[in-house]
């Protein structure tokens, strides 16, 4: 066997041109590398929910610590660390009023207690947005519980609690959807069939639902639960809460905060040493589940820039997927079409220059077709990479003394065009392990176009650190795939969802 090499912990850039390899310790000893002086939070909730979210951003002020877990930090407070007033005083507030919740969500049927439910939450942001001359920089859902329990797929409300029956089955929406009733407008009855089958149109999954379609709004949410930022007041019947965050809440304190700073317009950190002129492109996949061809899907592509900033380019629903070789692949045509988004976004950003590289990465191998395509797509004297990357080749390696796994940043290289990469294991900044489990690599391979592999790995290793809505050491697959599947849930959500480019933010 080949001698492993050891890719080493990339370096974030902070305020003042600081660099450290922990997002924590920089921003707690240095600040974010782009500041913001204050948010205003638009609160969507009941009256319960909005004194639960001011009680959480008035503890987001101090310090938090962790109980008993020495591996997390403590949170300084969010004034300390970003430089940012955050107040519970000054909030926009929309209220959901707990009557209108249950008059939809007592519904039978999932997609329309969902859909409804959806609306009414999306109805309160978007006609607030539109009345207000105040800026609202971040929109915050706090959702009951009942609403996270009953408003997903395949959940089925007890019986007891059903007050509206179903008038449609999933086979008669789609003959609605396809062939609606020419006398919808003459019966009661009809209409309100057909109205329940445009729900079925949507998925059954709030959070998924209420993004995509604040997509055409532009509108930056935060969407979470009520007993996330309540957690001691949600018990069991011994009082015991039913969501421990004890352990980790510091690190929940951290997560939130950053979130919160990077969609109100912030930066917290950037790549440090990063070359200038580099684009990274992710390719997003989903398939349709309500299409009646299996081989549909929705395709994007995320841009990820060495600053840091990301945007999400949706493409065409086609058929994208092959049950075959159970692998996405696009057509010329659309290749060209996301390529092209991506690169005029790029001279948009970079004061009409064209990128030097562009590294495209995917799960499956590109196919030549595509790749010819992309090829034509690119400007003159851009080097286009192709890079994909999968665990499905799993090596496992195993420590022969210690009580760690092996070290993230090890890499075993098979050739000049492919290497085994552990982005998670034992990190000796902060003295423990990501997991304790036995770490799978990423199979990295350079499939098409040329690049040192050992490039590719320290690039795909800093991309790991990319990620603004967890604030933690580094993650296990780079920014550029981590949130494909979410994306294409978001964007799959409705087969008429329409969404221009938009910053990563509305996604996440």
């Amino acid at each position: 066997m080949k001698p492993l090499i050891y890719i080493p912990e990339p370096n974030l850039l902070f305020a003042y041109d600081q660099k450290c390899t922990d997002v924590r310790d920089g921003l707690a000893m240095y600040g974010p590398v782009n500041k913001i002086y204050g948010i205003r939070s638009g609160v969507v909730a009941t009256q319960r929910g909005l004194q639960i979210f001011r009680d959480f951003v008035d503890g987001l002020q101090k310090p938090t610590y962790n109980a008993n877990n020495v591996t997390r930090p403590m949170f300084p407070g969010f004034e300390a660390v970003f430089n940012c007033k955050w107040e519970s005083n000054n909030m926009y507030y929309q209220e959901v009023r707990k009557e209108e919740i249950d008059h939809f969500l007592y519904n039978e049927n999932t997609h329309k207690r969902t859909y409804d439910l959806v609306s009414l939450f999306l109805e309160k942001i978007v006609t607030a947005n539109k009345n207000t001359d105040e800026t609202v920089d971040v929109w915050f859902v706090v959702v009951p519980d009942e609403i996270y329990k009953f408003c997903r797929p395949n959940q089925t409300l007890p019986k007891y609690l059903v007050q509206t029956k179903r008038t449609i089955s999933k086979a008669q929406a789609k003959s609605f959807r396809f062939a609606p009733s020419l006398f919808s407008q003459l019966d009661e009855d009809n209409r309100a069939k057909e109205e329940e089958a445009l729900a079925y149109t949507f998925d059954a999954q709030f959070h998924d639902q209420l993004k995509a379609r604040l997509l055409s709004h532009t509108i930056p949410t935060q969407i979470v639960r009520e007993s996330t930022l309540a957690w001691r007041e949600f018990t069991n019947g011994r009082g015991v809460p039913i969501r421990d965050f004890s352990k980790i809440e510091g690190h929940l304190a951290w997560t939130f905060s950053t979130g919160v700073f990077y969609k109100a317009g912030g930066k917290p950190w950037k790549l440090s040493d990063i070359r200038s002129g580099v684009c990274y492109l992710g390719l997003v996949y989903k398939q349709l589940e309500k299409s009646k061809n299996p081989k549909n899907a929705c395709c994007a592509a995320q841009m990820f820039l060495d600053n840091g900033d990301g945007t999400v380019f949706k493409g065409e629903i086609g058929e994208w997927w092959n049950p075959e070789r159970e692998e996405f692949h696009l057509d010329p045509k659309e290749a060209k079409s996301l390529l092209i988004q991506a690169i005029e976004s790029y001279r948009e950003q970079n004061n009409g220059q064209n990128p030097e590289e562009v590294f495209i990465h995917a799960k499956t191998r590109f196919n030549r077709e595509e790749w010819e395509a992309f090829q034509q797509a690119a400007p003159s004297g851009v080097n286009l990479v192709g890079v994909s990357m999968s665990r499905s080749k799993p090596l496992k390696l195993y420590r022969q003394t210690g009580d760690y796994p092996v070290m993230r940043g090890l890499a075993y290289l098979i050739d000049d065009k492919s290497a085994f990469l552990w982005t998670v294991g034992y990190a000796p900044k902060t003295q423990t392990a990501m997991s304790m489990e036995v770490p799978n690599p990423l199979f990295v391979e350079i499939n098409k176009g040329s690049a040192d592999i050992k490039q590719v790995l320290s690039d795909i290793m800093a991309l790991t650190k990319l990620n603004y809505n967890s604030c933690q050491f580094a993650d296990g697959m780079p920014v550029t795939l981590r949130f494909a599947d979410k994306i294409g849930e978001i964007l799959t959500a409705s087969a008429d969802i329409k969404a221009p480019p938009l910053a990563f933010k509305y996604y996440i």
